[in-house]
């Protein structure tokens, strides 16, 4: 209905009032921007400047990782693979004792039995040679038990991905590293968000302005603006959940996130493999003997063999990817499914080493939500849940984060005054945009950033930083004027 048809009907002046005025609501929102948008300016600024080169050094590294799932397939073709598909499927008894033939000074750990018909099967045994945090791993012909190579692992990873895996972590400096990984975590989602934010609130002639670069820009600042700022709308939720997942290793924030997930009840469930329980007050030496040196010798344990074991769990319904890990420690047989691509399969069951009978089950559906959503993430996080296509899809993040970087600084370069164009910079937004936030937002906010700032500590630290440098800059600043007026 027309404005002309509205005032014809005889509506009451208050009425009238109200289709001419916004809405108290919206009258409100309205105010609140304007304040809010300088402070957003300022912080992605001075975020983006002092924290892109972590953010770039970051997306380096972990594009290297998206890339190293294929490149290992290449590079360990020999040790991945099987020369020939076989008709018939050797014991995994008799594929361990080829392994440990060929390596002797190791000890058993776990087997990963060959996961389809051209690969190998992996044995891992605990041995020096592997170096620390490592395994040294023995692949195995299933169908000839004869030995294709020993690598050093660490989990799933071959030597290229784990080192580039450290390297994306650490930049292999060791736990110093960290923080560097840390603090580009800590900043990403808070200059994606707020880099959303402004975005969005900019004014535009076009609706497609918002989605689409402006190509008819004029060179220079509004169009380099342009791919900055739609590239980013594009890659905003990725990166989002990378900071997040992210985090989840980190050091400080990462046990923070651990401690809540477990008062939430999400921590990741285990099936129950201990062997040694008995009924309370059994004879805890009962049918131990006594050795030659006067100590107490514990009988050898029956095992039923890896082979029975199996049998058991895949009886048991867990077939997909095992993993294996030998019965110590008063423990028995756990084997577990490691197929993280969607739909995953991490069902594990306990078996008992003394008649294989399954003593304990735990399906994946029986997760907590919450443990179910961090698995997910993190198997995200390093391009597994789906395969080729997201590796694919986090060199692409890796990409848009680099060119995210080099169009901030070009947009920065580009601000520089005009009188002096060889060592000058952009200016910064103007000093003070908290002042014009309305109370009723400053205070929220601040107790907001106070709690986020407790919970990842990095981010904080370095904010209050950010925020004592630039008050000592403001103080030099005014009394410089001061002095020259």
């Amino acid at each position: 209905m027309a404005i002309d048809e509205i005032q014809d009907t005889h509506v009451p002046d208050q009425d009238q009032d109200r289709e001419q005025d916004p809405a108290p609501g919206r009258r409100s929102r309205e105010a609140v921007w304007p304040a809010v948008r300088p402070l957003l300016l300022r912080l992605h600024f001075y975020a983006g400047v002092l924290i892109a080169p972590l953010l770039f050094v970051a997306a380096t590294t972990g594009l290297l990782y998206a890339l190293s799932y294929q490149a290992e397939k290449i590079v360990y073709a020999d040790e991945l693979t099987v020369a020939t598909v076989g008709e018939t499927v050797r014991p995994l008894s008799e594929q361990v004792k080829a392994a440990q033939a060929a390596a002797p000074e190791g000890e058993l750990a776990a087997v990963w039995p060959a996961p389809d018909a051209e690969a190998t099967t992996r044995v891992l045994l605990e041995s020096p040679e592997a170096g620390a945090d490592r395994m040294l791993t023995v692949f195995v012909d299933p169908y000839t038990a004869e030995v294709r190579g020993t690598l050093a692992t660490a989990g799933d990873a071959l030597p290229l991905r784990a080192w580039l895996s450290e390297f994306h972590a650490n930049l292999q400096l060791g736990d110093f590293g960290r923080n560097y990984s840390e603090l580009a975590a800590s900043w990403m989602w808070v200059v994606a968000l707020g880099g959303l934010a402004l975005w969005i609130g900019r004014r535009r002639t076009r609706k497609a302005q918002l989605v689409l670069p402006d190509r008819k820009a004029p060179k220079g600042r509004r169009r380099t603006l342009s791919w900055h700022g739609t590239v980013g709308l594009w890659a905003v939720a990725g990166l989002v959940v990378l900071s997040a997942t992210g985090l989840t290793w980190s050091k400080y924030a990462g046990e923070n996130i651990g401690q809540l997930q477990d008062r939430l009840g999400g921590a990741t469930p285990s099936v129950s493999a201990s062997v040694d329980g008995g009924e309370a007050g059994a004879d805890e030496h009962a049918g131990h003997q006594i050795g030659a040196d006067g100590k107490m010798v514990m009988p050898p344990r029956a095992d039923v063999g890896i082979d029975r074991a199996v049998e058991a769990a895949r009886a048991a319904g867990v077939t997909e990817s095992l993993q294996i890990t030998l019965p110590a420690g008063g423990k028995g047989y756990v084997i577990k499914e490691r197929d993280k691509q969607v739909p995953v399969h991490f069902d594990a069951v306990a078996v008992d080493p003394a008649d294989g009978r399954v003593m304990d089950e735990l399906r994946f559906a029986d997760y907590p939500l919450l443990a179910k959503l961090t698995r997910f993430g993190i198997d995200l996080h390093m391009g597994t849940t789906f395969g080729l296509v997201n590796q694919l899809a986090l060199a692409g993040l890796a990409v848009a984060v680099m060119f995210l970087v080099f169009w901030g600084y070009r947009m920065w370069w580009l601000r520089r005054p005009t009188k002096d164009r060889t060592l000058s910079v952009g200016r910064a937004q103007p000093r003070g945009a908290w002042r014009r936030l309305p109370v009723t937002v400053l205070l929220p906010l601040a107790a907001v950033v106070a709690l986020v700032g407790w919970f990842i500590p990095m981010l904080g630290l370095s904010l209050l930083a950010f925020l004592v440098i630039d008050g000592v800059l403001g103080v030099v600043s005014r009394r410089r004027g001061r002095v020259a007026a």
